[in-house]
């Protein structure tokens, strides 16, 4: 399956547990920031403006979890996304962090679309529905 989005990332000192290897939760925060970077530099959504001025919430509602590689300080990973599904208002996502002897960390991933007034669902809003079925088209052109 072709990726819908990916970047590479460092692996740092600050990552890394005193063993020199990359601390399980240090994961979770590049996951984090890799979707964020995503809404912006893939899907041309303000992240800080939609969480801010517009309050609508992503949170996390499932992240399931495979470790199957150990990274290191200096290691380069390259972070992929792919969209598994579009609902109303969730999303499924498929990520991994990869070194160049195979998968490192894989995820999947259920993010919901709420409001950060009242903290229930709601619909993605029709930008955000928009530019995420437009990555699903661009991703299944890739695949053929």
């Amino acid at each position: 399956m072709t990726s819908t989005f990916e970047r590479e990332v460092l692996v740092r000192f600050g990552h890394c547990d005193p063993a020199g290897i990359v601390f399980f939760p240090r994961y979770y925060e590049l996951l984090n920031a890799f979707v964020e970077d995503w809404f912006y530099d893939g899907l041309g959504i303000d992240y800080a403006t939609l969480i801010g001025a517009r309050r609508v919430g992503l949170p996390t509602v499932q992240l399931q979890t495979s470790f199957e590689r150990i990274s290191r300080i200096g290691d380069r990973l390259m972070q992929r996304l792919w969209i598994e599904r579009v609902g109303r208002s969730s999303l499924t996502l498929r990520v991994s962090f990869d070194g160049a002897d195979g998968t490192r960390v894989s995820f999947g991933q259920v993010l919901v679309c709420t409001s950060l007034d009242t903290h229930q669902s709601q619909p993605f809003p029709d930008d955000v529905r928009a530019a995420l079925v437009r990555a699903v088209q661009q991703q299944q052109s890739s695949e053929q």
